[in-house]
């Protein structure tokens, strides 16, 4: 079983993934490590890439370090620092997993990639194809040694659903 972790900041070895439950109107970009924001690829279901950008600064990172992948089904306009992709649907998960790959070119190896609202994905896709996506980007989070952390708000999933995306985790940690 993994190892569960409680507290307001969190940080994670290289490779290392977790199942981080996050409060429902807060940001997970509060409670990861300065570090973080050096090399940091967010998967924002929650956040356009202005709100991003403005919670970097806010921190103190620099934007021009960050990437987003906008996962909206509006359109969306920026022109700001962040290194952005197309926008795309919450129900395309394929089309979430192509911007992610492409993305992941950028990501060294002790960088971080945050997907802000896993909960989102399993509101617009059903529970086996979003496990399969997850599965996925913690593969290959990990296997170019980067740190993941992939939020849930976990009042608003099952102990069932929880437990199966936290096994594919090596930890998980509670920020609130």
């Amino acid at each position: 079983m993994p190892e569960t972790t409680d507290g307001p900041a969190f940080s994670l070895d290289p490779g290392e993934q977790a199942l981080v439950s996050v409060p429902s109107m807060g940001s997970p970009l509060n409670a990861l490590p300065d570090d973080a924001f050096e090399n940091l690829l967010v998967v924002s279901a929650t956040a356009a890439p202005g709100k991003v950008e403005s919670l970097v600064e806010r921190r103190g990172g620099d934007p021009q370090k960050v990437g987003v992948v906008p996962v909206t089904g509006s359109p969306t306009e920026y022109d700001g620092p962040l290194w952005t992709t197309d926008p795309v649907d919450p129900s395309d998960l394929t089309g979430i997993s192509i911007r992610l790959s492409k993305a992941m070119e950028y990501v060294m190896r002790g960088g971080w990639v945050v997907v802000d609202n896993v909960n989102v994905l399993l509101m617009y896709g059903r529970e086996e194809q979003v496990f399969r996506l997850f599965d996925s980007m913690v593969s290959n989070v990990r296997r170019k040694e980067a740190c993941g952390a992939y939020c849930t708000v976990r009042e608003a999933v099952t102990d069932e659903t929880f437990g199966r995306f936290r096994d594919v985790c090596d930890r998980s940690i509670s920020v609130e």
